[in-house]
């Protein structure tokens, strides 16, 4: 179906602005999904969307639908080295305290949070997955972040890993966010730039083009909205917030056999290109920001 035409009447999260234009079909995959650019900052939205709740079926989790995610269960004790890296970065600011992941998933992130000293409660959207965590003792509101009843100035710590991509109505969310954190509090945010040279060289053909993202960002108009949610000092690390050994040491849980290992290569070259930019541009799309409450 052709949207070309299509006029928007929401207001840009970032910039307060109402100046969309149509960008293009994606071509990634077959998904075939209408995008919009705001004019003002460049925040990219995918209009109509389809309904978050009708996307994270078992199907979904288990990764036997159309638009799938990988069954983190198969590969957790792979998965780990990520998570226990990430959590010893967060440490280098928060010690311990109250941590929340929306988007948990079957709770992997958690338990490794909670084997660092931290109090974990999880926010996921899919009832099959939020029982999954339920079982293994976790804490977790099943439904949309922005429906989850949270306390007011409690987390120390609120992580988003691939998932803001997801969540409707950005403005409310962000909000949320500020409500949610203490004073000084670490929101820890990871989602493509499509700011990196990797997205602009990819077009409409960029992988992150998926059913289930709802706004792509940028570097520049995540820290503007942060900014006007009541954020302060920005950390942004191109790539990920935490070392290649990490994510080598994950990969294998994908590998089927001792060939895949020249896939090292590749992740290697890739993870390095990210710390590099040109023209002031990085040269990857990869990002991982932490914002912090303002005290």
């Amino acid at each position: 179906m052709d949207f070309s035409g299509q006029t928007l009447s929401e207001t840009c999260p970032c910039c307060k602005n109402s100046d969309w234009k149509f960008l293009y079909h994606s071509t990634f995959n077959h998904y075939n999904i209408p995008i919009y650019l705001c004019e003002c900052c460049g925040l990219q939205i995918q209009y109509p969307r389809p309904k978050a709740s009708e996307l994270y079926t078992e199907e979904y989790y288990t990764g036997n639908a159309d638009f799938s995610y990988r069954d983190e269960r198969k590969t957790e004790r792979f998965d780990r080295y990520v998570w226990k890296a990430r959590i010893k970065n967060i440490q280098k600011f928060k010690q311990s305290g109250e941590f929340l992941d929306v988007g948990c998933s079957f709770g992997g992130f958690l338990n490794c949070a909670q084997e660092a000293g931290f109090r974990v409660t999880g926010v996921e959207i899919s009832p099959y997955s939020a029982e999954v965590a339920k079982a293994r003792g976790f804490q977790v509101f099943q439904g949309e972040f922005i429906d989850a009843d949270l306390p007011e100035n409690f987390f120390d710590v609120v992580t988003l890993v691939e998932v803001i991509e997801h969540l409707s109505e950005p403005a409310l969310v962000f909000k949320k966010f500020f409500r949610i954190l203490k004073p000084g509090g670490l929101l820890l945010l990871q989602t493509a730039n499509f700011e990196g040279l990797q997205a602009i060289e990819a077009g409409s053909a960029y992988h992150y083009y998926l059913p289930g993202h709802f706004y792509y960002y940028s570097e520049s108009n995540l820290k503007k909205i942060l900014d006007q949610s009541g954020f302060t000092n920005h950390i942004t690390y191109p790539g990920v917030d935490f070392s290649l050994l990490a994510k080598l040491l994950k990969s294998r849980g994908s590998f089927q056999s001792l060939k895949e290992y020249w896939k090292w290569i590749r992740i290697s070259i890739y993870h390095w290109k990210s710390k590099f930019k040109k023209k002031g541009r990085p040269l990857t799309s990869s990002m991982v920001l932490y914002s912090f409450k303002a005290e």
